[in-house]
């Protein structure tokens, strides 16, 4: 894994939008993973404002996840989340953008719907990431199997607790979700992680320095062959690294090495 320390939040957002408008510009119809939540807001807004010279018509979009029973319309869904903070900014059109539909009647026919719809499309070429604290990548809790493709998920309180912020209650928060699973993620042909303060610094050492388990999902991109990881100091705080230098010092003299 390539592991790029930098020194905040912003720093974090603005290196990863710049990483999206390279692979746009290397291949006009990339098919871009996307994620949701705090960790890529910026990421998001610094894509808008760096990518006004860019041809983004033959692009198409992925989403990780949606919670269950939210329409696209409601206004703590993923989708309305995407179409304010990225699609109508960007002008994307409707064809161009991918989420799974957590209203759908039939949930289990949405997941294999959407699994096959990535899969028409070629697969994801580059997959947003950010980390939960208890390891969960998209909403794939621990437990998941590694195989898992697109799937119905039930929350873990943590989770569910996270998220609360963006309710007006915790009780509102949905207890299931549709996601795509472990294995649609590792699919993706680049995988970048977003990891950002420090309560994600017990996750981040897990993911570096231990070894690969079912009870922390995003210990499988260790299996990964392009996996790349921008965390900020306080998210690499906790991290043991080859010379033994805390992450501050690395920062210092290098902007990336490589882990394991």
């Amino acid at each position: 894994m390539r592991v790029i320390p930098v020194n905040n939040y912003q720093e974090m957002s603005d290196l990863a939008a710049e990483l999206f408008i390279q692979e746009i510009k290397n291949d006009p119809e990339v098919v871009l993973g996307l994620a949701t939540g705090g960790t890529p807001e910026a990421t998001y807004r610094s894509l808008i404002q760096k990518s006004q010279d860019l041809d983004l018509s033959r692009i198409h979009t992925f989403n990780l996840d949606e919670y269950e029973g939210l329409s696209p319309s409601h206004p703590n869904s993923y989708h309305r989340y995407m179409a304010e903070r990225l699609f109508e900014p960007l002008q994307l059109k409707a064809s161009q953008t991918h989420l799974p539909r957590g209203d759908a009647a039939d949930l289990e026919n949405e997941a294999e719907r959407y699994e096959q719809l990535i899969q028409e499309k070629g697969g994801v070429d580059v997959q947003l990431l950010g980390i939960g604290e208890n390891g969960h990548i998209g909403f794939n809790e621990p437990g998941t199997s590694f195989t898992s493709r697109t799937h119905i998920v039930d929350l873990k309180p943590s989770t569910r607790e996270a998220n609360a912020r963006y309710f007006e209650k915790k009780e509102d928060v949905p207890n299931r979700a549709i996601t795509m699973g472990i294995a649609s993620i590792m699919d993706s042909r680049r995988i970048i992680l977003l990891a950002s303060g420090e309560r994600k610094k017990q996750a981040m050492a897990k993911l570096l320095n231990e070894d690969k388990t079912q009870d922390f999902p995003a210990s499988i991109l260790q299996d990964h062959p392009y996996v790349t990881i921008i965390a900020d100091e306080p998210a690499l705080s906790a991290v043991s690294f080859e010379k033994g230098e805390p992450a501050a010092e690395y920062m210092a003299d290098q902007r990336e090495w490589e882990l394991r």
